[in-house]
C-alpha cells in the first residue's frame, strides 16, 4: 500500500463565521501501513454533518474538538484493505470516525461492520446510521410522541429531519414539516406522507403554525433554532416537549447565539425542553437499526441521500448544508 497516496483535510484555524477552504490544509501524504491492533480502510463515502461546525470550535461541548493539525473529523464507511486486528479481516466493510480523507489507518474504535448486500453503502451513513438514529431516540425517547399528537419538525426536508417525521406518521401523529422552498415542500406530503408543511423562505412560519396546527404544538422536534424555534414556542400546548437536536441557523454566527425569547411559553404549558445527543444511546443503536431496517424493507421508512463527488470538493460542498442546498442526506462521494 505505501505506493499509494493519501489526500487529505486538516484543520488548520478556527473558522470565525462561515467555513472557508482556507481554513484547511490539504496535503497528499503516502498511505500508511497498519500497526498491531489497527486497520486500513480505503474510505469510500463520508457524512457531511451540520455537527462538523461545532467539531471546529474550541471550547467544552459533547465531544472534544478537533485540534488544529488534525485530520478532519468526519463519519463514513469504507472497505478494510488491511488489518492487523483480530474482529476484521480484509474485504470488511465498516462504519467510523474516517476522517476526510482517503484512507483510514488506526484503531477501529466505535467502528461496526455494514453489509453492502443488504442496503447501498450511503444508507449506513443516513437512516442506518447516526441520521437515522438521532431521528429514531430524540423523537421516540425525548419527544414520547402519542397518537394524535401534533408533531413539527424544522428541517424536515434534511437527513435527519425527514427520518424523524416519517417515524412520527408511524406513530400515529399529524405531522407538519417546516422546509424551504416549494419543491422540498411538495416532497415531505408527496413523498414522505406528511400532513401539512410550512415554506419559511416563502411564508411567515407563525402563520403557517396557526394554519396546520389550529390546536397547538404537541412536540417539536428542533434543528435549526433561532426565528423559528421562537415562532414554534408560542404555539406550544400543554405538557408540549421540544427536542433541541441542532440550531443550524445558529452556527455560522460571528456574534452570540440567539437565544429563545419565547421561553416563558415553557413555564406557562408546564411544557420540557431537552437537549439531545446521539452517542448517549449508542448501547441501543443495534436495536433501533434492526427496526429501521424492517420499516426500509417494507417501504414505511423512505431514506434519501444527496451524494456530491470528490474529497477536493470537501469545504465547497459542507457549506451546502448551511444554504440549505441539500436535499436529503448530504453524502460525499470520495
Amino acid at each position: 500500500m505505501t505506493a499509494e497516496t493519501n489526500r487529505q483535510f486538516l484543520l488548520a484555524k478556527r473558522p470565525v463565521g462561515a467555513v472557508t477552504r482556507d481554513i484547511f490544509t490539504y496535503q497528499q501524504v503516502p498511505v500508511a501501513e497498519p500497526g498491531n491492533g489497527q486497520i486500513l480502510v480505503k474510505n469510500e463515502y463520508l457524512s457531511l454533518d451540520p455537527a462538523m461546525r461545532g467539531w471546529m470550535n474550541e471550547g467544552k461541548s459533547y465531544i472534544p474538538p478537533v485540534a488544529l493539525g488534525d485530520v478532519m473529523r468526519a463519519l463514513g464507511v469504507g472497505k478494510v484493505v488491511a488489518s492487523k486486528h483480530p474482529d476484521f479481516s480484509v474485504g470488511d466493510y465498516v462504519n467510523g470516525a474516517l476522517g476526510v480523507q482517503d484512507y483510514f489507518v488506526g484503531e477501529p474504535r466505535g467502528f461496526y461492520k455494514v453489509d453492502p448486500k443488504l442496503v447501498p453503502l450511503p444508507v449506513y451513513l443516513s437512516a442506518l446510521g447516526m441520521t437515522g438514529m438521532t431521528a429514531y431516540f430524540a423523537l421516540l425517547d425525548i419527544g414520547a410522541p402519542k397518537a394524535g399528537d401534533t408533531v413539527v419538525i424544522s428541517g424536515a426536508a434534511g437527513a435527519v429531519g425527514s427520518i424523524a417525521g416519517q417515524i412520527a406518521k408511524l406513530k400515529g401523529c399529524h405531522v407538519v414539516g417546516i422546509a424551504g422552498g416549494k419543491d422540498k415542500c411538495a416532497y415531505l406530503i408527496d413523498e414522505l406522507g406528511f400532513d401539512g408543511v410550512i415554506d419559511y423562505k416563502n411564508e411567515d412560519v407563525l402563520a403557517g403554525l396557526k394554519r396546520e396546527c389550529p390546536k397547538g404544538v404537541d412536540v417539536y422536534f428542533d434543528n435549526v433554532g433561532g426565528d423559528i424555534l421562537d415562532a414554534v414556542l408560542s404555539r406550544l400546548r400543554f405538557k408540549a416537549r421540544v427536542i433541541i437536536c441542532g440550531a443550524i441557523s445558529q452556527y455560522n454566527n460571528k456574534e452570540a447565539v440567539k437565544g429563545p425569547a419565547n421561553y416563558l411559553s415553557l413555564l406557562v404549558n408546564r411544557a420540557r425542553m431537552e437537549g439531545f445527543v446521539v452517542m448517549d444511546y449508542a448501547d441501543r443503536y443495534a436495536a433501533a437499526a434492526q427496526e429501521m431496517a424492517v420499516w426500509l424493507s417494507k417501504g414505511q421508512l423512505k431514506s434519501k441521500e444527496h451524494i456530491v463527488e470528490g474529497l477536493e470538493t470537501f469545504p465547497e460542498n459542507l457549506l451546502k448544508l448551511f444554504s440549505g442546498e441539500n436535499f436529503g442526506k448530504l453524502v460525499l462521494k470520495v
